[in-house]
């Protein structure tokens, strides 16, 4: 599967699905030209993307954007882009002041540590096929397979 999706910008693949999806697809055949200029764009990097998304498991969406916002003005930076290393300076109990439960704060450190440590290989994602993505991020603590694949999809 071939991937390219830098933060903010539309996948290569998009114009050419879409008139493939106007083809075959009787009700997107009505959709997509209504919303032709809609595009598919990514909100941040992959680690900031994976620290999102573990800071809103198992609450609310208001919640977890209130935590997420508490969080990043703990940390240098923007939203946009957190850094494993400036999460991995905080002290863990730091960043409890956000809000985050301590097991919240293992599994963030456990991502920052694994992007550290290079256990992740996001520049060789574009080449490799979903499974071997999907082994790479269940093994941080806190990412599950619907995690994983929920980040394919939206995210790669």
């Amino acid at each position: 599967m071939v991937r390219s999706n830098p933060a903010g910008v539309t996948p290569d693949y998009w114009d050419e699905a879409c008139r493939h999806l106007v083809k075959r697809d009787r009700v997107l055949k009505k959709l997509i030209p209504q919303f032709g200029e809609a595009r598919l764009q990514s909100r941040a990097d992959a680690f900031t993307t994976l620290a999102r998304s573990i800071i809103g498991q198992q609450i609310s969406a208001k919640s977890a954007q209130a935590t997420w916002e508490k969080f990043v003005a703990l940390l240098p930076g923007n939203a946009a882009k957190i850094q494993p290393a400036a999460l991995l300076a905080q002290a863990p109990e730091g960043l409890r002041v956000a809000g985050l439960s301590a097991r919240k704060v293992d599994y963030l450190r456990d991502l920052a540590q694994h992007f550290e440590d290079g256990q992740v290989h996001v520049k060789q994602w574009t080449q490799m096929d979903d499974e071997a993505i999907i082994d790479e991020l269940v093994a941080i603590r806190g990412i599950g397979r619907w995690t994983a694949e929920m980040f394919l999809i939206f995210h790669l």
